[in-house]
């Protein structure tokens, strides 16, 4: 099981919807999150891409000197940028890194952002355009390695005698991630990428979609990973935890909630819709609970104006734990977290969930470079006793 957390490049928050409690989004701020989720023990971190967004690249590599084992799950827009480019920066970020990137490719599912960058492609056609781009890509850092050409001609896109000359640390790329939930993305997650990624639907739906992407990569001869994107609101009691999902949505009004999912609408994301399906678009401030907790501790409230991932994991430490361990059954391994305010609840859930999660990442957090005593040392004499992992 590995854990991930989030860099919120498109801004952060105490309040969905609402400039109070925000948080300037800014390199020291980001530099904060990403040093929290590097010494905690977190795998490492999603970057996203999108006109809302600071470039993932940029920040990225503003992170390196940063960390000592994050890891960068950097979004890759495909067609901004020619795929020989794309992949010199991978390998150039990759190298400086020692090896700590992984790329999340996003095809995109919003006609009028993608139409402000130049790209006019339907959805099939985006579809079919990633799927030559993420081709070329690989092949250019495969073959970095030994030095060959690459000469591939395709419907979007081609190259001609293409060649990286510094190849990247991993071998012989570094891995790809990609998530979406329509026929084609289904196709193209079982013919090119490592790890597909669902956002977090209840555990039945998300079996039904590991299953079909299963099976197409079973009939390509291949087996891909699984993960998983989530927000969580964990507190000590599961009381405590839904008065926090309250407090989350309390700036909004019906106003925001209607304008946010009328631009929703406006999408040709199938994933995007699923998300909406959720909720409706209704909710009630007095139960946040009523209509918006759609599987035991899976709340849907993000995504009444969040686009994109739209669910959280809401409950106590060991329902949370629980839901995680569900999700893992049907065969999750990555776990890609975030929490408002990022800074705090990467604490947060570090705290409270980890010690109830597999020992690979409980070792991770309790086993740093320096040892205790861990914690205030009372009146200058008494140690505080260790926590005992369950």
């Amino acid at each position: 099981m590995k854990i991930f957390w989030f860099i919120p490049t498109h801004g952060d928050s105490r309040y969905l919807g609402s400039a109070r409690g925000a948080r300037v989004n800014d390199l020291a701020y980001f530099k904060q999150i990403a040093i929290a989720a590097d010494s905690l023990g977190y795998e490492g971190v999603l970057l996203p891409t999108g006109r809302s967004c600071e470039d993932s690249w940029i920040v990225a590599a503003s992170l390196i000197d940063t960390t000592r084992h994050l890891k960068f799950l950097v979004a890759l827009r495909p067609g901004l940028v020619a795929p020989s480019q794309s992949a010199r920066m991978a390998a150039t970020l990759d190298r400086l890194s020692g090896g700590r990137l992984l790329v999340n490719l996003v095809t995109g599912g919003d006609p009028e952002e993608l139409a402000g960058d130049g790209q006019f492609l339907d959805h099939a056609a985006r579809y079919e355009q990633s799927a030559e781009f993420i081709r070329i890509w690989r092949e250019l850092l495969a073959r970095s390695h030994t030095g060959e050409p690459l000469d591939l001609d395709g419907e979007h896109l081609s190259v001609k005698g293409g060649k990286v000359l510094y190849p990247p640390v991993n071998k012989p790329y570094p891995p790809v991630f990609f998530g979406g939930s329509s026929g084609p993305a289904h196709e193209l997650a079982a013919e090119q990428v490592d790890t597909y990624l669902t956002w977090g639907e209840p555990p039945a739906e998300v079996e039904k979609k590991l299953a079909d992407v299963r099976g197409r990569a079973a009939a390509k001869g291949r087996e891909l990973r699984y993960g998983i994107r989530l927000h969580v609101i964990v507190r000590e009691t599961e009381d405590e935890a839904w008065r926090a999902a309250g407090e989350l949505l309390s700036e909004l009004d019906e106003a925001t909630v209607a304008a946010a999912q009328a631009r929703f609408k406006t999408m040709d994301s199938v994933g995007q819709r699923r998300m909406a399906e959720l909720h409706g678009g209704q909710f009630n401030k007095a139960d946040v609970r009523q209509g918006l907790e759609i599987s035991p501790n899976l709340w849907a409230g993000v995504g009444l104006v969040r686009g994109g991932a739209g669910t959280a994991l809401v409950g106590n430490p060991q329902q949370v734990a629980d839901r995680i361990q569900e999700y893992a059954e049907l065969g999750l391994e990555y776990f890609i977290l975030s929490g408002y305010p990022h800074l705090d609840e990467a604490h947060r859930f570090a705290e409270l969930v980890f010690p109830l999660l597999p020992l690979s990442v409980r070792e991770k957090l309790t086993a740093p470079a320096l040892t205790g005593p861990f914690g205030e040392v009372v009146a200058n004499s008494y140690v505080p006793k260790a926590v005992s992992a369950s």
